[in-house]
C-alpha cells in the first residue's frame, strides 16, 4: 500500500481523538477578533467565541488561510516524498480551497478536493478518505473516490436563535424579532456548496428538532451506514440526547459520533446549533 497523507481545513470539526487516530493533518483557519488574529483550536475555541460576542455584542471575522500559508504546510508534509490529500472547505463559503489548489501547482503529489461542504459535512469526507486509505487505495484512487461523494454528503442544521445571523447581516431585525416571538428555529441546508434555508420548525427547539430528524429520515431512505455526525455548537445536553435517541430509532448507521463545532459554524449560527450529518447513497 502506498501510504499518503490525509490533510484538511480545520473546518472540518473533527474531535482531537478522530484525527489522532487516524493520522489525520489539519490547517486552523484564521479569527478574527477585535483586530487581532487568532488561529481555529490553537488558540481560541468554539467556547472563547461565544463569552466573546456575549461580551462584546460583536461576531468574530473568519480569514481564509492564504496561499503561501498552505505552500508552507504541504512542503511539510511532503518533506519526505509522501503524496498529500487535502480536502478542503467548501468554495462556495471561503477563498481556503482557490488557495490550497494554487499552493498544490508547486507541488505534482499533492492533491486538493473541494468538498463542497463545511464543518462535519467536510468531516465526513475526510473519514471517508481514512477508509479508503485503510482499504490500500492509492492516493489518486483515494481522489477520483472522495471526489464522487462530495454532492452526496449531506450537511444540514437547526438554529436556536436568529441573532448570530442578525449580527452577521444576514438576517433583519424584523425577522429577528418575528423568530423570537413565533419561537421559529430555521433548518439550514448546504445547497451547491452554500448554506441556504430550507424550512422552519415552530416552538420549543426540543420539538423542532425532534421534526428535523423525521423530515431527514423521510427524505433519506437510502445512506452510507457507516457513520453519522451529530455536531453542534455546545448545545443543551437535553437537545443533544434527544436528536441522539431519535437518529438512533428512524436510522441505522454502525456508528454515531457526537463532534463540536468549531469557530467557524459557531460564528455564524450560535450556541444550541445542532446538525445530523451523513452521506447519502
Amino acid at each position: 500500500m502506498a501510504y499518503f497523507h490525509i490533510t484538511s481545513d480545520s473546518t472540518c470539526d473533527l474531535s482531537e481523538e478522530l484525527i489522532k487516530a487516524n493520522n489525520i493533518t489539519l490547517i486552523p483557519i484564521g479569527i478574527m477578533l477585535d483586530g487581532e488574529m487568532y488561529h481555529d483550536n490553537v488558540d481560541i475555541n468554539a467556547k472563547k467565541v461565544l463569552e466573546y460576542v456575549d461580551k462584546t455584542g460583536k461576531l468574530p471575522k473568519t480569514s481564509a488561510t492564504a496561499t503561501q500559508e498552505y505552500v508552507d504546510f504541504f512542503t511539510q508534509m511532503t518533506a519526505d516524498g509522501t503524496p498529500v490529500l487535502h480536502i478542503s472547505l467548501s468554495s462556495g463559503a471561503s477563498s481556503c480551497n482557490e488557495h490550497a489548489k494554487m499552493a498544490a501547482e508547486e507541488f505534482d503529489n499533492v492533491y486538493v478536493i473541494d468538498s463542497h461542504q463545511l464543518s462535519s459535512g467536510q468531516g465526513l469526507l475526510v473519514m471517508k478518505a481514512v477508509d479508503f486509505r485503510a482499504q490500500g487505495m492509492d492516493v489518486k484512487e483515494c481522489f477520483e473516490k472522495v471526489s464522487a461523494l462530495t454532492d452526496k454528503a449531506r450537511t444540514s442544521f437547526v438554529l436556536d436563535r436568529l441573532d448570530f445571523l442578525h449580527k452577521g447581516g444576514r438576517c433583519s431585525l424584523t425577522k429577528l424579532i418575528g423568530a423570537k416571538i413565533l419561537k421559529i428555529h430555521p433548518h439550514i441546508s448546504m445547497r451547491e456548496g452554500t448554506l441556504k434555508f430550507k424550512k422552519s420548525y415552530q416552538g420549543s427547539l426540543l420539538r423542532g428538532v425532534g421534526q428535523y430528524v423525521n423530515d431527514l429520515a423521510a427524505e433519506f431512505t437510502d445512506y452510507d451506514k457507516t457513520r453519522v455526525f451529530i455536531t453542534h455548537c455546545e448545545a443543551d445536553e437535553v437537545i443533544v440526547e434527544a436528536v441522539k435517541n431519535k437518529v438512533k430509532e428512524l436510522f441505522d448507521f454502525d456508528q454515531i459520533i457526537e463532534t463540536h463545532a468549531g469557530t467557524t459554524i459557531t460564528s455564524h449560527c450560535g450556541r444550541n446549533c445542532i446538525g445530523v450529518l451523513f452521506i447519502a447513497e
